[in-house]
């Protein structure tokens, strides 16, 4: 994950009305964002649902009344089939709370096609978790934000701390956070693909060509992405506890085999975009793994189309805007991120 101004930087300014942006590892969705911003069109793919809802939700353009009266219509439905049982559910949501999170989960499911129940479906899963205030913005008992509380270190945080989770009125939560980020939409543009970049089947359907290549693939070592999205990927269909699963991930157990994968995406993308693209590449190291992350890229662009033309490091970012501080434990650091200018051809 990288602030948006990073894509902005790269785009503004050097992408012509005409040209097309990817991003193969889109994360949520900040280059196709950036990309939708500057009127260009995009197309993001990442392996994981999570990743995917949240990018979708990011390139349409209902109105808030749109995603109200669809809340609405949602709400009155009756009680959902299926309600997660256990005590980390007893303690993690009120149990009003938790029914109206099936309701919404239980009609996704059946069907999530058009621009409204795509904007609240990743309204929710924003909301699903964080931090409690006086003013809720959050539905889940005391949690993290950006990565959900594994079970049995929860429970002992909030029984140790007596802490219980509030009833929330889910529409009101729905309703400030539509009119944050729908009251002004952007004309539609933009799409994305839940598919594995290392995969040609993945770009089969993909019509066109792309100019610009900007992304950043999941640091050397960084395994934990699906077990801390473990909540969110619930809500989206996915099991009630915690999945460890990593066969939709780069590999990481070893740099060779990680570059191998790496390699796989470069000359995939390098396939579907036209003689003379550009691609730029964030890309860090983990203080955990020592594997050098300039020698990685280095070694994943030997035998590609691509070029390397200009390395530059990444100047120190604000706590919570790197891609390591966010999805990690605070004791994982990002301790250097480079950007890779590349040019295809």
């Amino acid at each position: 994950m990288f602030p948006l101004d990073f894509p902005l930087s790269v785009l503004e300014g050097s992408a012509r009305p005409t040209e097309r942006v990817l991003d193969p590892f889109c994360g949520r969705g900040t280059t196709n964002f950036a990309a939708r911003l500057l009127g260009l069109d995009s197309l993001g793919v990442d392996s994981s649902p999570v990743a995917v809802a949240i990018t979708a939700a990011k390139l349409v353009a209902p109105t808030v009344e749109e995603i109200l009266e669809e809340a609405r219509l949602i709400l009155a439905r009756p009680a959902p089939k299926e309600v997660p049982q256990g005590e980390f559910w007893h303690w993690a949501y009120h149990p009003e709370t938790l029914e109206d999170l099936c309701r919404f989960r239980e009609a996704f499911l059946e069907d999530c096609a058009s621009p409204a129940r795509l904007a609240l479906r990743g309204i929710l899963l924003g909301a699903l978790h964080g931090p409690v205030y006086k003013t809720a913005s959050y539905l889940s008992n005391q949690s993290p934000r950006t990565y959900a509380p594994k079970p049995a270190y929860a429970l002992r945080f909030w029984r140790s701390r007596g802490l219980r989770p509030p009833r929330v009125n889910i529409l009101e939560v729905i309703e400030r956070r539509a009119r944050r980020y729908y009251a002004h939409p952007l004309p539609p543009r933009g799409a994305v693909v839940l598919g594995d970049s290392r995969e040609g089947e993945t770009f089969r359907s993909v019509q066109g060509k792309f100019h610009w290549v900007i992304t950043s693939p999941p640091y050397y070592g960084m395994r934990t992405y699906i077990p801390d999205q473990w909540l969110r990927g619930w809500f989206l269909g996915g099991p009630d506890i915690v999945q460890y699963d990593q066969s939709s991930q780069l590999g990481h157990g070893s740099p060779e085999h990680f570059v191998a994968d790496l390699s796989r995406v470069w000359q995939n993308v390098a396939a579907q975009c036209v003689d003379g693209a550009r691609m730029v590449v964030r890309f860090g190291s983990l203080g955990s793994r020592s594997a050098e992350p300039v020698e990685l890229i280095y070694e994943s662009l030997r035998g590609t189309p691509w070029k390397m033309e200009a390395l530059k490091p990444v100047p120190p970012a604000p706590k919570g805007r790197r891609q390591a501080s966010t999805f990690l434990p605070r004791g994982n650091r990002s301790v250097q991120e480079y950007d890779f200018f590349c040019s295809l051809g």
